[in-house]
């Protein structure tokens, strides 16, 4: 056990390790330039953990590792939890069934593209193809760090899933103004803004794009809430995955009765937590200050799963998890165009 009382003092001193990791990282992603880009704690967080993988792991107490799986483990699915402040369901009322259906549809066929495409035509372990296909389809490294412990995956497998992420909706961000400003996307504004919320990877890049013409436009809003209801999906999406696990292992071994589900409950009282806020119980500036402890809990998790990235580990691999994101992203513009002019032409 993590805290028993031989491992207790050196658990603390792990976790303390990467809290200022993570207080680092966090401090990173403030700079202007940094933040700019649309790039999170979370992101900054894995990089430096994966630089001291890589550099000076051999330089501190081999017992502090079980305060850095601590960290990535448990706080992970903790702060999973309390990410479910950041939605209200009046929020998703608010897109009505036009959002809703957009975010459906490219969330479920997204993640089956990445999924099949890394398995079967990439030739990618089953792990990787899910954690790189859950960050395209549902809301980037926070969904990766979600879709971990279902599958209970090696951290360098979920720092690839991330790195994906990174690139691509980096990538996101600088394409699809031009696409919207050029006239090449025939959309009005709040169709823009639920393509955008449909298709970008990570919710901070979506506010970047979406407040191109400011913060407060119709485009605005509707990017945001549409990549909200994307975000919430994560629960259900998890619930199929875990069942889906549960009897392919059957299926393997060749048992015919007596499945275990394994149902991430943690994705459960996310909703749990996500229908208590929606209540408006809490104070708005009581909210905002547990989103900034939950968005610092979910650096720490990051930074901790960069720990347990050793490069050497990568081999192998090769080019497949970019191939897979980039098949997942011409999908996303491309698809997500003309599947969110469908639907609201439709709805």
């Amino acid at each position: 056990m993590a805290f028993s009382p031989e491992k207790r003092a050196g658990t603390i001193n792990g976790i303390i390790f990467v809290a200022i990791f993570a207080a680092a990282a966090t401090m990173i992603a403030n700079i202007e330039v940094v933040s700019s880009l649309g790039i999170s704690p979370l992101v900054v967080g894995i990089v430096i953990g994966i630089f001291y993988a890589n550099t000076l792991h051999n330089h501190i107490p081999a017992a502090w590792e079980t305060g850095i799986v601590f960290s990535g483990k448990k706080i992970l699915r903790f702060a999973i939890v309390f990410y479910g402040f950041r939605i209200t369901f009046q929020q998703i009322a608010e897109v009505g069934m036009e959002g809703f259906l957009v975010s459906l549809i490219m969330l479920s066929s997204t993640f089956i593209i990445g999924t099949w495409v890394g398995q079967r035509l990439f030739k990618m372990d089953r792990d990787t193809s899910i954690l790189t296909a859950s960050g395209a389809s549902v809301c980037g490294a926070a969904a990766v760090l979600a879709t971990e412990p279902v599958l209970k995956s090696e951290e360098h497998k979920t720092a690839i899933a991330v790195s994906m992420v990174v690139l691509f909706g980096t990538i996101a961000m600088f394409l699809y103004p031009v696409l919207y400003t050029s006239g090449i996307l025939d959309m009005s504004g709040r169709e823009f803004g639920i393509y955008v919320g449909g298709t970008i990877h990570e919710v901070a890049q979506v506010v970047a794009v979406g407040s191109m013409n400011g913060p407060d436009t119709e485009m605005a809003n509707a990017a945001v809430i549409v990549k909200m209801t994307r975000v919430i999906m994560i629960a259900p999406m998890l619930i199929v995955l875990g069942i889906y696990l549960s009897y392919a292992a059957q299926k393997a071994g060749g048992v015919s009765s007596g499945v275990k589900i394994v149902i991430p409950w943690f994705a459960v009282y996310f909703v749990g937590m996500a229908g208590f806020n929606s209540l408006q119980l809490v104070p708005e500036g009581i909210v905002n200050y547990i989103n900034e402890i939950d968005t610092f809990l979910l650096t720490m998790a990051m930074t901790a799963l960069g720990m347990g990235t050793r490069f050497a580990k990568f081999k192998g691999l090769g080019l497949a998890p970019l191939y897979t994101a980039g098949v997942m992203f011409a999908w996303l513009v491309v698809g997500g165009y003309f599947i969110t002019k469908w639907i609201v032409a439709v709805v």
